[in-house]
């Protein structure tokens, strides 16, 4: 049975005009990575099993979902009953009661739920997102080409160890690169992976008193050595790539090694695969990331109780068994539930799990730089301001990396960028 609302659409002094949305259907947001495709592949099962639900996917690159989901949430658009977000938005938008809290019945189990992702989606107590996978960042490489190269590559590698190893197994003339990295534009795009190689070479976002940090000694040495690492040993076009392009460059043989989400490790395609811990440079604190893309309800939401069942559906035990029947154990979501680690199958099919769950674990938001700093995160800080201050910084970064500009140049420019933002904002 099918029930009409009215949303309102505009308005002026003389006249109201509505529009109106068909209760039941679900209209989702969500990024275009692996597993979620295969989730959009798999949700006949859910409206099989919930009648009168029907489930429409809005499907983005992570960058423009980004942009669509938080001009929608603040300024109360209505388009959407379920948003793809992670452990920067979920708090913060919770706090401020844009968000609606999770509840679930007992069988869902939350306390199975790895608790660094738990609480990364938590505002005082309360779960405003759960988590469809989580990750942290990991080197994946090549074993086979680094031992013919005559390398190895311990566990937990230093930022020179990583660049020797690139350029051992650089071969540019057969169309084989010792390193693939992220270069694209974005807070969390480039400077995910930007900011966990500034930590571990002792930079920070911002100092104790809030000032921005990003024209030190630190940022510039992290950077520089970014940009040679990839004009020497990486492919054309690095300024261009992000998770997706790189995932493709890999199964093509044409990278050797790639410092990325753990959760890339399930769609690598080639049977050389090994793992060690993201490198260091003068600390471990924030070298590697920590990151959850989580399902949220918008408050204020019509299908607030679909929504809920949907979410339950897809981030439960249930879900990663449904996976597993499907496509195998190693193709499972990670990163979320103790239970998929204690598995016994996955553990045999999925040869990354052991370095994977290291990684999450080791993650620590709350001590993610060497000196003192005033903000929690890792590879970002959990403040309003920082969507729009690493956006602006990501694009400097980019132009860097391309060579249109030196480092120095982008640092100063970022500096500038960043302090004008916190200023506006009252910080100092």
């Amino acid at each position: 049975m099918k029930s009409l609302r009215n949303t309102a659409v505009g308005m002026t002094l003389a006249a109201t005009a509505a529009s109106f949305a068909t209760a039941g259907e679900l209209t989702i947001a969500t990024v275009n990575n692996g597993h979620m495709i295969e989730m959009q592949k798999l949700t006949p099962k859910f409206e099989e099993a919930n009648p009168g639900i029907t489930v429409k996917w809005v499907t983005l690159d992570e960058g423009t979902l980004r942009s669509r989901v938080t001009t929608d949430i603040t300024t109360k658009g209505g388009q959407f009953d379920v948003m793809t977000i992670g452990m920067y938005e979920a708090p913060i938008w919770g706090s401020r009661n844009w968000l609606e809290a999770l509840e679930f019945g007992a069988d869902y189990d939350v306390d199975d739920i790895l608790p660094a992702m738990r609480g990364g989606l938590s505002h005082e107590g309360n779960l405003y997102a759960a988590p469809f996978y989580g990750e942290s960042s990991m080197i994946m490489y090549r074993k086979d080409l680094l031992d013919a190269a005559g390398m190895t590559m311990p566990d937990h590698p230093s930022w020179g160890h990583v660049q020797d190893a690139a350029a051992a197994m650089t071969d540019k003339d057969a169309g084989q690169y010792g390193i693939c990295l992220r270069g694209k534009p974005g807070w969390g795009d480039n400077m995910a992976f930007l900011t966990t190689m500034a930590n571990s070479f002792g930079g920070q976002w911002f100092n104790e008193d809030w000032t921005p940090a990003l024209d030190s000694a630190a940022w510039k040495h992290a950077v520089t050595f970014y940009k040679d690492l990839l004009d020497n040993y990486g492919p054309p076009g690095s300024s261009a790539n992000s998770f997706n392009e790189i995932l493709a460059l890999m199964n093509e043989g044409k990278c050797g090694m790639w410092i990325d989400a753990t959760i890339a490790a399930s769609f690598l395609t080639n049977e050389n695969m090994a793992y060690a811990q993201a490198p260091q440079a003068i600390t471990t604190r924030g070298s590697n990331w920590l990151w959850a893309w989580s399902l949220a309800v918008p408050a204020g939401t019509k299908q607030k109780e679909d929504a809920m069942k949907f979410i339950e559906w897809a981030t439960s035990k249930e879900y990663i068994e449904l996976v597993a029947e499907t496509n195998g154990w190693g193709a499972v979501p990670t990163g979320t539930r103790q239970s998929t680690y204690d598995n016994a199958e996955f553990q045999a099919a999925a040869g990354f799990a052991s370095a994977e769950l290291t990684a999450i674990l080791s993650a620590n938001p709350e001590n993610s730089s060497q000196n003192p700093s005033p903000y929690v995160g890792v590879q970002f800080a959990a403040i309003p301001e920082f969507q729009a201050i690493g956006t602006a910084v990501g694009q400097q970064m980019t132009a860097v990396l391309a060579g249109d500009i030196s480092v120095e140049e982008g640092l100063a420019a970022a500096q500038e960028a960043a302090d004008r933002e916190m200023r506006k904002a009252g910080y100092y």
